[in-house]
This record gives structure tokens, C-alpha cells and sequence, in this order.
């Protein structure tokens, strides 16, 4: 089917409703609650960005930028751009060892409930079957619909399926590539004609400038509709760029589009957006590598990468530690927060032993901690403690370290969830929240407090705090330590 008829089809699905492209319409989609209670998903950057696997996924912008490592490591490895460009780097991306299976199989055992496979990053190659390029991996490289098979995987085993798309960003992206001798202006089909920057990446930062061209936006809502359709995501994530204003009309149509079929197929979905490029209310905001504060009103989610350098694989990635990601991902579901984590497989199609250590770990946590993550709310106050985060996007590597005394708090009906952060070797919580006092406007008839396991754990309240005697050997070493307290 190609584009015009795509987007014929587009609008008269949003002309029979219910969701029209207004904002006053689109504000009224309700967050699934699916999506609410899963609170982990795995992030996937997998694409041929990982065949040079030097510096990050933007290896292939920067590749054509010249005083950029990547430029320099080009020349030196692979010759000159107008010689080996990078599309070029296709006929290398086999994926001989990629099993799906064996990628769900860890997906699960990880604990996380839903999935996020990138289906085309900036770069313009597609991971699925297109009717729209030929250059996709069902035609080139893998010459498989790798969007597909982990669809069906993920399904098999009860994780829910979403996607991401940055085709946004595309316009733009191989732009270096018309300032030095390259293969990009003689491959249109490919790179496009990339729009002129005015400085460097930072200039983007103007939602009213550059302006994308018409024929890319078309292209851009025409390859969202032709990938809801086909796969069916239940969410469907974007980055940062579509907040440039000359997308708004076409987020409109994307998003009547989507809740649209979402009702007709009867499934509950979302979109994820940074940046408010969705009116507050009509997506689910998700805030890169950082925090928030306080609790939300309404869900959010953070995105991150096991790898603290790049989101795609590259030879030398620095990986975070398990409980460093097991710590965060409790701050974040107790200020009514998802964590989706990031891993990035080689371009054999192998995920490294770095990222599967992680990713067990975690599911080791949550097997013993998951009642009090997931399905969980916030409660009355986020937690407690002198440790302060800061908030926003990429200010991960800020976060300072937390105490004995920093505590985070989840709710179920009858039941708080207290983790302490870091917790004391002799095994003694005291949380300031359940001290004995009326002036307090948590103070809760508390009937018992039970370790994960089922355990009672003795306590008592005074005016000061409640005090915990869990034991000294109660819990996982470094990770945040998990007591349910009952309420009345």
C-alpha cells in the first residue's frame, strides 16, 4: 500500500471516532491500567548502529561530522564516507545468533511486564516489514521482520508488546554528510535530503526552527500508521523532536488514529512523549536518564540504559550496577513512576553477559519484593530522609547517595510498602511516617509488619518514629529492603 493510500485510510479512521485530532478530545484517553501496575519495561536498541559499535547509536551521524571521534574512527577503520558510507554497514548487520526466544525467555525472568523494541531509530533503517522503504530488515541485512518475531515471543509468554519510533529526528540527522565529500546526497532513499542546521544539535532546541518539510511529515504519520496497524503496539513511544511545533497537527492525527483503532480492536494503549510535545493529558510523559521529585498526579516514566554511555551496544559500554537500577526503580514507583531499562544487543544478535547479569538480578529482586512493586500506588508522601534528588532529564549521574535513614513508600489498599534505601547492617529501620503522634496526618492504626516473605518482624512506635527489628542477614546486600505494613 503505499503512502497516499495509507494516509486516505488514516483519516477515515479518525473521521468514524470515537477521538478526534483535538486536544480537547485526545485529553479525555484514559492511561491503561495495565500500563499503571506493570511499572518495568525493557527498552531495546538494536539496529546497525551496532555493526561499528564504537562511541553510541549516534555513530551514524556523527560518522559524517567531522572533529567528532566517530569521524576520525571512521576514517581510520573503514576509509573515506564518499567510499564507504553508512549504509555500507547493512550487508554487515547478519543477526546470525538473534533468537527471539531466547531474548524473551530473559525478558521475563527479568520481571519486567512489558517490552519496547525500537522499530526505526534515526538512523532510517526499519526493523520491521515496510511497505513504504526498501530498506528495512525484512529486505537488507537480517532479511527478517525482527519487529514481528519479537512480537509473537513476547506475546507467547504474556508481555506485553509496545515500539518506538524515531523517524522524527531523520530529517536532519545525516545533514554532516552534505558538508564533506559522502555517499549521502547520491542516496536519497535513504539518508533523504537532510534539512540545514544553523550550529550544532543544540540549535534544535527551538521548537519553531528548522522546519521539517511537508513531505517529511506525511512520511513520518504515514510509517506510525502503517506500523500500528501492522503490529498492533500498546504503546508507542517517541523522542524528543516532535515537539518541534510544525508536528503538532500531525500528532493530532496520529494519536485519534491509534486510540481509534486501540477501541476498535478493544486494547488499552498509551503514547509516550517528552518534552510536552503531546498536550498535558493526552500521553504519558516520559523523562530521559532523570527523576522527579515529588509524586505525580498522573503516571510517568523514566527511560535509562543498563549501559551509562550509549543506548545501542558498542565495545566499550560502562554498565550500571543492579542495585543502583533496583534503587531507582523504587524511587521511581513511589512517585507513580515506570522504569523502562534499556539493553543493547550485538549485531549477531547476542545480548552481552553484562546486560543479562543485570537484567536477572533485578528479576531476582522482584521475585522477592514484586508485591510491593508492582500494581502498587502512591501513597499519602513519597517517602522520607534527608537525601535530596534532582529533577529532570538527564541528571542521573547527579543522584547522590542514599542513607539509612532515606526511606521510599508504595501503597496497596490496607498495606504500605517501606523500603529502606540503604539499608543498616544491624538489620533496624526507623521510619519517621508511622511515629505515634496525631499531629501527624499519616498516623494509622498499624496491626503488623511482615517481611516479604510472609515473616513478622516485631515493632514498636513512639513519638519519634516506628522502629523495625527485621534482623541483620534480612535482606539483599546494597539493594533497597522491603517490609509490608498493615494498616487498619
Amino acid at each position: 500500500m503505499r503512502q497516499q493510500e495509507i494516509l486516505e485510510r488514516a483519516q477515515r479512521v479518525i473521521e468514524q471516532g470515537p477521538y478526534t485530532d483535538t486536544w480537547e478530545s485526545l485529553c479525555t484517553h484514559p492511561n491503561p491500567k495495565w500500563y499503571q501496575d506493570a511499572k518495568l519495561g525493557i527498552f531495546i536498541h538494536w539496529g546497525v548502529y551496532s555493526v561499528p559499535a564504537y562511541s553510541s547509536e549516534w555513530y551514524s551521524r556523527y560518522m559524517y561530522v567531522k572533529g567528532t571521534k566517530a569521524y576520525e574512527h571512521h576514517l581510520a577503520v573503514y576509509g573515506p564516507q564518499d567510499r564507504f558510507g553508512y549504509k555500507d554497514f547493512i550487508p554487515m548487520f547478519w543477526a546470525e545468533k538473534f533468537d527471539p526466544a531466547k531474548w524473551m525467555d530473559l525478558i521475563a525472568e527479568s520481571g519486567a511486564k512489558y517490552v519496547m523494541p525500537v522499530s526505526e531509530h534515526h538512523d532510517g533503517f526499519q526493523m520491521y516489514k515496510s511497505e513504504l522503504s526498501h530498506w528495512n530488515a525484512f529486505e537488507m541485512g537480517p532479511r527478517r521482520d525482527v519487529l514481528g518475531a519479537l512480537r509473537a515471543e513476547a506475546e507467547a509468554r504474556g508481555i506485553t508488546f509496545c515500539t518506538s519510533n524515531h523517524r522524527a529526528e531523520h530529517c536532519w540527522f545525516f545533514n554532516g554528510g552534505t558538508k564533506i565529500p559522502s555517499d549521502v546526497p547520491e542516496n536519497p532513499d535513504f539518508y533523504d535530503r537532510p534539512i540545514w542546521l544553523d550550529g550544532d544539535v543544540r540549535s534544535l532546541q527551538n521548537i519553531y526552527a528548522p522546519v521539517p518539510p511537508r513531505e517529511h511529515l506525511e512520511n513520518w504519520l504515514a510509517r506510525l500508521c502503517e506500523l500500528v496497524d501492522r503490529y498492533r503496539p500498546h504503546v508507542v513511544y517517541f523522542d524528543w523532536w516532535i515537539k518541534n511545533v510544525a508536528f503538532r497537527p500531525y500528532l493530532r492525527k496520529f494519536a485519534a488514529f491509534y486510540y481509534n483503532r486501540a477501541a476498535e480492536w478493544g486494547m488499552d494503549v498509551a503514547i509516550n512523549d517528552k518534552y510536552d510535545a503531546f498536550m498535558a493529558g493526552s500521553a504519558v510523559v516520559d523523562v530521559e536518564r532523570g527523576y522527579m521529585s515529588d509524586i505525580r498526579p498522573n503516571m510517568w516514566q523514566t527511560c535509562t540504559s543498563v549501559a551509562k554511555n550509549s543506548w545501542g551496544y558498542t565495545e566499550n559500554n560502562e554498565f550500571k550496577r543492579p542495585e543502583d537500577l533496583v534503587t531507582d526503580l523504587v524511587d521511581i514507583v513511589s512517585k507513580n513512576g515506570n522504569m523502562l531499562l534499556n539493553i543493547g544487543p550485538r549485531a549477531d544478535g547476542t545480548i552481552t553477559d553484562e546486560d543479562a547479569h543485570v537484567l536477572r538480578c533485578i528479576g531476582a529482586w522482584l521475585r522477592e519484593n514484586g508485591e510491593g512493586i508492582y500494581g502498587t500506588r502512591p501513597w499519602a508522601r513519597f517517602g522520607e530522609g534527608p537525601t535530596k534528588l534532582p529533577e529532570g532529564a538527564f541528571c542521573e549521574g547527579e543522584r547522590p547517595v542514599f542513607t539509612a535513614e532515606d526511606f521510599r513508600y508504595t501503597f496497596k489498599p490496607g498495606k504500605v510498602f517501606t523500603f529502606c534505601m540503604n539499608p543498616p547492617e544491624d538489620g533496624v529501620l526507623r521510619m519517621k511516617a508511622f511515629a505515634r503522634t496525631f499531629t501527624d496526618a499519616t498516623d494509622y492504626n498499624v496491626v503488623g509488619v511482615r517481611m516479604m516473605d510472609g515473616t513478622e518482624v516485631p515493632f514498636d512506635r513512639d513519638e519519634t518514629c516506628m522502629t523495625v527489628r527485621c534482623g541483620a542477614s534480612a535482606w539483599r546486600r546494597g539493594y533497597p529492603a522491603g517490609v509490608c505494613v498493615e494498616l487498619d
